[in-house]
């Protein structure tokens, strides 16, 4: 959702501007695409319904509503603990989830978007029970299998987008529930380039 607010901010594409301005390109109020069967995404930008009108919440530029096509679909995952277990799921839902926005428009620009968790220990809860990272066997510290995950996410995963993005982070979930950046000004320069490119791309393709 704030990506699309950030790429009507930043306004290096007068088509996007124009379009959400008008009304013509909303967000995906239901994650589907109308008459066509496809997974949905975390994020879908799209040209929306004949005869439907767009709903605006307070403080967004972006309106909302049932769209007929795709223009940027956008996909999410977070890799907390035990990456390497889940990595090849992880792998497939992403593949397979550019393959659904396009089945919305052979145009859309697709974006991946994948949290990597680089923290020394974590614990994960199961109801009243709690299970923390050891560092042996199957229960590694998350900065033990971070470097490997992002390596097969980006041979594997990023080919298959459009732009691809990787935040990696701090997070223990204990208490007191720290969360920091591993490279701030390096995750906000990445994310503003993938702005600027996803504006370029949809002046070229919209």
């Amino acid at each position: 959702m704030h990506l699309f607010e950030d790429l009507v901010t930043l306004g290096r594409s007068g088509s996007l501007v124009s379009r959400v301005q008008g009304k013509v390109s909303v967000l995906n109020a239901q994650n589907r695409l109308q008459g066509i069967r496809a997974r949905r995404g975390d994020g879908t930008l799209g040209e929306i319904l004949p005869g439907e009108t767009a709903m605006t919440d307070q403080g967004y530029e972006v309106g909302r509503g049932r769209i007929a096509t795709v223009e940027i679909g956008v996909e999410v995952k977070i890799l907390a603990k035990a990456m390497i277990k889940q990595i090849d799921r992880v792998l497939n839902d992403l593949r397979s989830q550019v393959t659904h926005f396009r089945r919305g428009g052979e145009s859309a620009i697709t974006v991946g978007i994948v949290g990597v968790n680089h923290a020394p220990s974590y614990v994960s809860y199961e109801g009243e029970r709690s299970f923390r990272t050891t560092g042996r066997g199957g229960y590694l510290h998350p900065f033990q299998e971070a470097d490997e995950a992002e390596g097969r996410l980006q041979q594997l995963g990023a080919p298959a987008f459009d732009e691809f993005l990787l935040l990696r982070f701090i997070a223990t979930n204990a208490p007191p529930y720290h969360f920091e950046w591993v490279d701030y000004e390096d995750s906000r320069r990445n994310y503003g380039a993938i702005l600027a490119r996803v504006s370029r791309e949809y002046q070229k393709r919209i």
